[in-house]
Parts: structure tokens; sequence; C-alpha cells
């Protein structure tokens, strides 16, 4: 057994020594990890609004502070501190981003990942680099505060606390998400935190840092047109074309959206109007529109006869610049509803029946939290979506969609897809610059055609509701993100090294290690499984997020309070668990009413996080480290969150196979029974 050698008077042992009783060691604990959470989904927020390339790598930012919050309990063993320095980080992170924002000039649309079009700022090379390491260096302040408050308390205490805090955070960061408050609010709240928690010998310098972060966040919400959504951060501004006055919007430094009169848009771009070129004889008593944004194409289908129109978009702030914006004012029409909802679960939840279903560009540009691969629309585009819509047409009625593709082969999947669907060919129109019109109406003798749609060989599958990736062709995983993923590998092995020490004393927690692995791939499965059955709303993550820190803590305060089995048993239980939540495809869940719906999958998901957390606190309650276990578990999720990209290759529903895999390794390096506790890796 490795000693564990005193550390000499310092300012870490002097910062321990300033908090000396239970109650103001909680409260402590609770604001760092309050700070913890909100600062997370914070710099995935904004970080996401100003640098495109994290569209692409969605969950860059998450991966980074899963290393920044190990690295930070590893560091709460230490007696020297990081905490300082994180306030200061975190205002030339800003300040480094607000001034080279990458930015996108969508005038090249000869490819689809918006990272590879003309851009303004800098590099991916530069930046992705950048953000993952200044992401980690800032998360290691907060998390050091909270670990060395654990170093204070008994496991499972400072494991209660750390839930709730991390509960406060999320609640308090979905309440700003809701009244859609502007990023100046988020850095209003963590830096007067970071003041509050510093402490007197360094408050002076969170005072500075927290002023510049606040003011770089400020000048940005100052400027013109600038406002937020859920989603976005949405700028509007007057744009020319030719003698025809414009309002451009962009979404997170993409262009998104253009608003001018209907009319002279169909004469503009008469792709518009294309959809209405194969009904045959069909009337338009009863428009569906989903993506229906700042309310062009509503304005265009009302031109066109229809008596009444349900629009449904995603992103209420966009609508809402329509309903201001927009010269027709279709939103004032007394023919259309508007609906702010997800475009799939609405089409599960409406029981309507259309002469024209219509998706118009719902391109989101945005990716679901928590679930890298998955955009906001990606349900959106599945054969059984597809298929879904289908079942809200009237028996003559027809369904279109589209875009600016920009692929020949993503056209030609969409095709494809459409035609499995209907069980006959599309109509399909290639306008140029990679934009296409696909139409179908229930059977061939409804839709008006020119030559009758083929198909070739090599057309790409339809994506399925397991795999919902649209974008990705297939095949192996793009060797982009293999050198990434290897890239962010290595660098967090190289900073646990620093500053941990020697990887084999981490030997004992291996268990921890796996479990963190296997916990944070259940995570992405059970997101992506409820953004299916309920939307990819900010709303349903933000659910699903607050459910597992809940259950997590009813684990915690079950294990505290009750005698429960013994581990082999809980891992049978966790195996059975996730067996039953493999054979229980998603979609069977999707033919069922709201409630039971809802109660089956809350059931699914969470009886196999409910289990794994009985085996982590069960385990955890024992360590005489809980800090250093921690951080290794923390350091697991990181792993995981590489691993989660495997189900571009296997689905999500076979990515509960890896998560069992996890769990059986988690059982393999347990500690035996009469075996003694892990052995503390020693401080320095």
């Amino acid at each position: 057994m490795s000693p564990i050698r005193i550390a000499p008077p310092s300012e870490a042992s002097r910062y321990e020594k300033a908090i000396p009783s239970e109650p103001q060691v909680v409260r402590r604990l609770v604001l760092g990890s309050f700070l913890m959470l909100f600062l997370e989904l914070a710099l995935i927020r904004w970080l996401g609004s100003n640098v495109a390339h994290l569209s692409y790598f969605s969950n860059f930012v998450l991966l980074g502070s899963f290393l920044g919050i190990g690295l930070g309990f590893l560091v709460a063993r230490r007696s020297w501190s990081v905490v300082r320095i994180g306030p200061g980080l975190l205002a030339f992170l800003a300040a480094f981003v607000a001034t080279f924002p990458v930015t996108i000039d969508q005038t090249d649309k000869s490819v689809i990942y918006f990272t590879s079009l003309v851009q303004g700022g800098p590099p991916a090379w530069v930046v992705l680099p950048l953000v993952f390491v200044f992401t980690a260096a800032i998360m290691a302040a907060p998390a050091e505060i909270v670990g060395r408050c654990f170093r204070q308390l008994r496991p499972l205490q400072a494991y209660r606390w750390d839930l709730l805090g991390s509960l406060l955070g999320i609640g308090i960061f979905t309440a700003f998400s809701f009244l859609r408050a502007p990023s100046v609010a988020w850095g209003l709240v963590v830096a007067v935190l970071f003041i509050v928690l510093l402490g007197a010998p360094h408050r002076f310098l969170a005072v500075i840092s927290g002023s510049a972060l606040v003011a770089v966040l400020l000048i940005e919400c100052l400027r013109p047109g600038i406002s937020w959504s859920p989603y976005y951060k949405v700028k509007t501004e007057e744009l020319t074309r030719g003698d025809i006055h414009v309002v451009g919007l962009s979404v997170n430094g993409i262009p998104h959206q253009a608003i001018w009169d209907a009319q002279q848009r169909l004469a503009d771009e008469p792709q518009y109007g294309l959809p209405y070129t194969h009904l045959n004889g069909q009337s338009l008593d009863n428009v569906l529109i989903v993506g229906a944004g700042s309310g062009t194409d509503v304005a265009i289908t009302l031109l066109k006869g229809a008596k009444h129109v349900d629009a449904v978009d995603i992103d209420p702030r966009i609508m809402e610049v329509g309903e201001e914006r927009h010269p027709n004012r279709p939103y004032d029409d007394e023919r259309v509803t508007r609906v702010v909802d997800d475009g799939r679960a609405f089409l599960s939840s409406s029981t309507g029946k259309y002469d024209l279903i219509l998706f118009a560009l719902p391109d989101s540009l945005a990716l679901v939290n928590g679930a890298s691969q998955i955009r906001l629309e990606s349900y959106l585009f599945t054969e059984e979506a597809i298929v879904s819509a289908r079942g809200h047409l009237k028996s003559d009625g027809m369904f279109a969609m589209y875009n600016f593709y920009r692929e020949d082969w993503l056209i030609r999947r969409l095709s494809r897809t459409v035609q499995e669907a209907f069980g006959h060919p599309p109509c399909v129109d290639l306008v140029g610059g990679g934009q296409a019109v696909v139409a179908a109406g229930m059977t061939e003798a409804h839709q008006n055609c020119g030559q009758p749609t083929v198909i070739s060989a090599d057309t790409p599958e339809p994506a399925s509701d397991d795999q919902p990736f649209l974008y990705f062709r297939g095949g192996m995983i793009p060797a982009l993100y293999l050198w990434v993923l290897g890239g962010i590998l290595l660098v967090s092995l190289i900073a646990v090294r620093t500053v941990g020490g020697p990887l084999r004393q981490m030997r004992p927690y291996l268990d921890m290690f796996f479990m963190g692995a296997a916990f944070l791939l259940l995570e992405t499965k059970n997101v992506a499984t409820f953004a299916l059955l309920f939307g990819t709303t900010w709303f349903v993550n933000a659910v699903v997020f607050a459910g597992v820190l809940l259950v997590v803590l009813l684990a915690v305060e079950v294990t505290a309070r009750l005698r429960t089995p013994p581990l082999p048993v809980v891992f049978v239980g966790i195996a059975g668990s996730l067996a039953l939540g493999y054979l229980v495809r998603p979609e069977w869940l999707l033919t069922l009413p709201a409630g039971p719906r809802f109660v089956l999958a809350i059931g699914l998901a969470f009886t196999p996080i409910f289990l794994a957390n009985v085996a982590f606190a069960k385990r955890f309650a024992s360590e005489a480290d809980s800090p250093s276990a921690f951080a290794v578990n923390l350091l697991g999720a990181l792993l995981g969150g590489c691993l989660e990209y495997l189900a571009l290759l296997t689905g999500y529903r076979n990515l509960l196979l890896v998560v069992l895999a996890m769990y059986a390794l988690a059982f393999l390096f347990r500690p035996r029974s009469g075996s003694r506790s892990a052995v503390p890796i020693p401080a320095s």
C-alpha cells in the first residue's frame, strides 16, 4: 500500500481550514455543484452559438467538461489549487470567441457539412483544440471546490448534496431557456457564483474576471438584431436583393432564412411552388406545414388557396420574427393555426387529416444536447416518420418536402425513403445547386408527375428511428471523427497522468471507471429514446436530464436509508432491466396514447439507471478517498462520450449491448467481498 503523504501547509490547505463547520461545507458544496452544472450547460449553449464547428462535433464541450471535472476532483487531493484561475480563463475564452467567431458563408452549397463551407474566423484545427482544453481547464475550478468539500463529508452525504446542487443548476438553466434569457444573464450568474466561492484572498481577481465576462456578453446582446431562442442565437438584419427588401435571419452565425413577399419569392425562386404543380385536382381544405419558420411557406400556401393551415415549428422565436417582420403577415391570418412543437411529436399526437403535408426546409443546424449525432430534425426524416405523415393524409392527399440538400446521394436517399413509405415512386424535381422537391400522392394516380423517378441501386438505405443519421451515408465512422476522438483520449490520458500521478494507482477504481462509461452511454440512449417518443424539444431534453438526476438521488437515499441487496444481485438486476429495454422497441410505444407511453418510457429508461446508481452508491459509500473515486468515474464518462459515436454503426438499440458490456466489466473489476476498500491515491 502506498502511504498517504501529508501535504505541507499551503494555499489549498489554508483554503480547507477556512470552512470549519459542516453546514458551511454543505452550502459551499451545493453552490459549487450548482455552478458546475450551470456553467457546463452555459458553455455548451454559448460556444455552440458562436463556433459553427460545434454543430459538427456536438459533444466536444461535454467531453471537455467531463475531463475538467475529473481533473478538478484529482486536484482537490493536492496541496496546490487551480480555483483562482478559472474565472480568468473563462473571461479569456469568451473574449477570444466573441472577437473571432466562426461564421458560415452559405454561398457554396457543394457540400453538406456546414463546417466545410466557406467560413469566417479561425479554422477548426485551431478552434476545436482551444475549446476542448479551455473548457477542461475552466471546469476544473468549480470541480476542485466540490472535490474539497467531498473530502470533508461522508461519501454518500457529499454525493447527495452534489446531486441537489446539480438539480438546482439544471432547473435554473431550464428556467432561463423558458424565458429566452440572453447570454449576459448566464454570465452574470456564473460571475456572481465565482465571486462568492473564490473567497477573500482572490475575490478581487474574481470580480475583475467576472466583470470582463459580463461585459463581453453584454456587448454581444446589445448588437442590433440579436435575440435568443431556446435553441439558437438569432440575428435579423435588413438586406437587399436587387431592388427587393429582404429580412435576413441567421442562427448561430449561419444564414438560415430570408423573409420577403411571397408573390415575389415565387417569381424569383419558383421551386417553392413546385409541390402544388404535382397535385392532381386535390383541394387544399386542410394543409400541414412542418418547418413553418418565419412564415414564407405559409404565405405561399395561402396564395395557392389553402382554407386552413396548421403551421408547426420547433422554435418559438423564429415564428415570432415572422409574425413581426413578414410583409404578408401570414401568422395574423385567421386561416392559420400556429403550433410550437417538434414536427414528429406533432404527427404522433395529432389526429388531423390533410390534403397536403409539406416538410418545408426543416433544417435545424442544431443538435440535441446529450446525444451528439441527433439533430433537432433527425426523427423527421426516417422511414417511420414518412409513414406517419402518410397516415395523416386524406385518401387523395399528397406529401412533399424540399430543401437545399446539396448532395445527390442525399436526394436519392430521401426519394427512396418516400418511395418505400408510399409504395410507389415519388415525383422528384432537381432544381440545381443541390435543391430538390420530392412529392408523392397516396397513390400514383394522386400525383401529377412527368417522367417516373428511377432510384439507382447504389442509393443509401432510408434512415430509421433506430439509426436516425440522415447525413451519415454509412460504412465506417468517418476518419475525421476517429482522429478527433483519439486526440481527445490522448490529451485526457496525459492530463490525468500529470495531475493524478501514475495510472496504476487508479487500478482499484477500475469498476468505477466502467460504471461511468456505461452510465453516460445509457443516458445518451435515453435522451435519444425520449426525443423520438416526445420530441427533440429543449423541454423534453431538460426533463430527461432532471429525471436522471432525481432517479440517481433516489438511489442514493435508498442505499443510505434501507438495506439493499448485495452487489452481485444488483448487477443481475441491471442486466435484466437492460435486456428488457433491448427487447421492448421504442416504436411499439409510439402506438400508445401519451399517458401510457410516458409511464412505460419512464419505467424502461429509469429502472436500469436506478439500479446502476444503487450499485454505484453501495460501492462509493465505502471509499476512503471519495474525490479520487468520483474523478475516475467521471473520466469513465468521458470514454462513454467517445463510445457514443458507435451508435453510427450499431444504432441506439444495440448501444444497450455496449452498456451491458461496460457494466459486466465493472462487475468483474469490483472489489471482492472481504477485501480492503480501494487504496487512496497518494496526494502530493
